[in-house]
């Protein structure tokens, strides 16, 4: 695995669904287009949500991270 450099993070932990979509949907509109930005939700309801919205998008999903207690989503600005 190699490590993705993350130009900002969204700490959206403990955050109630549709909040980490949302936080990172302003995030992305923020970035610049080649932007890497890092989403962190311990919500179920990401797993399925930040995906199907990358590809809708047309935004990169790079990688995404299973930790303990979160889960860690790499998106790309298109």
């Amino acid at each position: 695995m190699v490590a993705i450099d993350a130009d900002e993070t969204v700490d959206a932990r403990g955050a109630a669904c549709p909040g980490p979509l949302m936080d990172l949907i302003g995030a992305i509109r923020g970035a610049d287009s080649g932007a890497v930005i890092r989403l962190l939700s311990d919500n179920e309801q990401s797993l399925t949500d930040v995906p199907e919205w990358a590809e809708e998008a047309g935004n990169d999903l790079l990688e995404v991270e299973e930790h303990d207690d979160y889960t860690a989503f790499y998106v790309e600005k298109s």
